[in-house]
């Protein structure tokens, strides 16, 4: 392992950071594999701890890195691609891809509309909507947190039963004869809070991505407003422009 330049105008820590990264390109370190321990940069480079847990986050935050409480931080293994091309749901999607999809449901109830929700949905007044909060596994490993409100005028007998053997895009289309029209996805990093980080087995205020995706039928009425929080760590994202 190189080591940083005391004497150097660029920051130590990023000095630290850009080694690590470098050892990781060149495959020194591998997918899986931990890097070594803070005590160790810290002897080795004889640099401070704060120092250290600066590049090492730095690393976190570029989805290189990840860190396991009370094991150390590992190496992302290379991540897989996900490109955005089409209105499909997420089983569809990834099946379509060769991933084994598994879905739990975490919870299924009946909300009152916010303010917020009856914006996104577009609806006039506090109506009734279905909320469903579910954890998605690509490969039987958490993959994203996934949350729907549907006006329960779409849908007023879907049941947790239901979407326990369905996918809710197929039940829309095959079981509600909808006909999905477009959507639109917004999305944003954020930092994921204790609970998020429990699901997706990744250390909290880690870096992850944010979908908002209200979804239209062929009438332009939303049926769906979405959030879903992505792991960074092993899964990257692709969008095709075209003129």
């Amino acid at each position: 392992m190189k080591k940083v330049c005391h004497k150097s105008p660029i920051p130590l820590y990023y000095q630290l950071k850009e080694i690590i990264q470098e050892m990781i390109e060149n495959e020194e370190l591998r997918g899986g594999e931990p890097i070594p321990s803070e005590n160790e940069l810290c002897e080795y480079h004889g640099i401070s701890r704060m120092t250290v847990n600066k590049a090492i986050n730095s690393l976190v935050y570029e989805g290189l890195v990840y860190r396991l409480k009370g094991k150390g931080t590992f190496v992302c293994e290379n991540k897989k691609m996900h490109e955005i091309k089409s209105l499909k749901g997420f089983t569809e999607e990834m099946e379509e891809k060769g991933y084994k999809v598994t879905t739990k449901i975490l919870s299924f109830k009946i909300v009152k509309g916010t303010k917020s929700k009856i914006h996104h949905l577009k609806l006039k007044n506090a109506e009734k909507l279905i909320e469903i909060k579910r954890l998605r596994f690509l490969n039987e490993e958490p993959h994203s947190i996934e949350t729907a409100w549907i006006p329960q005028k779409f849908c007023p007998d879907l049941t947790k039963d239901l979407l326990e053997n369905n996918s809710l895009y197929w039940l829309f289309k095959n079981k509600y004869n909808f006909t999905l029209k477009y959507a639109k996805q917004a999305i944003e990093p954020i930092l994921i809070n204790s609970y998020e980080s429990k699901l997706l087995g990744i250390d909290e205020k880690s870096l992850a991505l944010l979908f908002r995706r209200t979804t239209m039928l062929d009438d332009d009425q939303v049926i769906e407003y979405t959030k879903a929080i992505y792991r960074t760590d092993k899964f990257k994202y692709e969008l095709e422009l075209k003129p």
